[in-house]
């Protein structure tokens, strides 16, 4: 199962005089994490490098911004994968201290500092989401609106009309379930909108 975070996690270490500020944080998606990069350049003016490593499915990307190819952004990349997480971004700004690291050093400075400020995260699962439509008589609205809690599902919207047309998020996990639970309450009065959300097997 995938793991996102809770909230932003930093580290700070320093090596051969250089200083590795490293940061672990939940983001949506690739223009969110770009504009997280962008607003670190502006609040380190004198930083050598901001490397950036992004997991986010189709959206994953590294960076290296000026290091030897190949020693942050991608290694930062590959500790976010080990751990399993999504929609995570890793962020490392270095002020250089006139000392070389060399190859192996740079890509040991860059995976401790996300790895570090992984030791301090809290992880949370990811939850997949889907929506279920329905109409339902409007007898079973009240009870609906308190069986939700338990498939930890909210009702996105409702309509009123001949019945209740109303549209539920559930994660993926609760939804076959709460189906079942929606249709033996119905006793065959629920109407679904998309066929397959209807079949709890």
């Amino acid at each position: 199962m995938p793991f996102t975070l809770n909230a932003p996690v930093h580290s700070d270490q320093t090596l051969k005089k250089s200083r590795f500020i490293g940061c672990v944080e939940p983001v949506a998606d690739r223009a969110a994490a770009l504009a997280r990069v962008a607003g670190l350049r502006a609040e380190h003016p004198g930083a050598t490098h901001v490397c950036w490593a992004l997991m986010a499915g189709g959206h994953s990307a590294a960076n290296d911004d000026g290091e030897p190819g190949g020693t942050a952004g991608r290694p930062m990349l590959e500790v976010l994968r080990h751990q399993d997480l999504q929609g995570v971004l890793a962020t490392v700004v270095r002020y250089y201290g006139g000392t070389p690291l060399g190859a192996g050093g740079l890509v040991r400075a860059y995976t401790d500092s996300v790895a570090q400020a992984l030791l301090a995260a809290d992880k949370v699962p990811v939850i997949r989401w889907q929506l279920l439509r329905c109409v339902l008589p409007y007898a079973l609205e009240g009870w609906l609106r308190r069986e939700l809690d338990t498939f930890n599902a909210t009702l996105a919207e409702a309509q009123h009309g001949d019945g209740v047309d109303v549209t539920l998020r559930v994660p993926e996990s609760q939804a076959a379930a709460l189906v079942a639970r929606i249709n033996d309450a119905g006793q065959g009065r629920v109407v679904w909108r998309n066929a397959e959300d209807a079949d709890p097997g």
